[in-house]
Formats: C-alpha cells, structure tokens, sequence
C-alpha cells in the first residue's frame, strides 16, 4: 500500500462514525482515518501490556480487557467511549481471546 492510497477502514469502525439507521458517516474521511490510524496503533501497543497483566495478575482475559477499557476512558488519553470499546475488541482479537463486551454506559 501507497501513502497515496487511503487505507481500507473495517466497517465496525466506520459504525463508530454512523448514527443509527444510516450508511453515511457523520464526519469526514480524513478525520475517520485519523482516529483509525490512532485507535489501530493503539490497540497493537497494548498487546504486550495485556498479555503481561494477564500472568501478573492472574485474573481473566475479560478482567484485562475490562481494566485496560477503563484506564482509557479515564480521560487520559483523547479517546471516545466507542473508540475505547472498538480498541478493547480489536485487542481480544490480536490477542486470540474471546471478544471484549464493554460494560453498559452508566
């Protein structure tokens, strides 16, 4: 791939960007790709980090997956609550674990 070719963005994260019942995004490609590219390095850096609090703590893959979405809606980082949501079932799925059901909006 070119840096003149766009990449190819997953439809679940382009539903990130679609109000209900419509296919058209509600913000602009570039911005889309952007916050792809933010949410996808994202995701690949944690790998090692979740793998490594998994045999530390000893606790579930859903218990990483839960504690690793809740330290990125802490507010830390700029991250939306579905962009973090996106990011934890796109680790489930670089990790090989079942995929990550974020906890409801309270």
């Amino acid at each position: 791939m070119t840096e003149d070719t766009p990449p190819v963005l997953p439809p679940s994260f382009m539903a990130l960007f679609a109000e209900a019942g419509r296919l058209k995004p509600n913000q602009p490609r570039e911005f889309i790709q952007q916050r792809y590219g933010f949410c996808e390095d994202l995701a690949n850096l944690l790998v090692d980090t979740a793998r490594a609090k998994h045999w530390e703590l000893q606790v579930t893959q859903a218990d990483v997956l839960a504690r690793i979405h809740a330290g990125l809606v802490a507010g830390a980082i700029e991250i939306t609550e579905p962009e973090a949501a996106w990011v934890g079932r796109r680790l489930a799925e670089l990790l090989g674990w079942e995929d990550f059901l974020p906890p409801a909006p309270a």
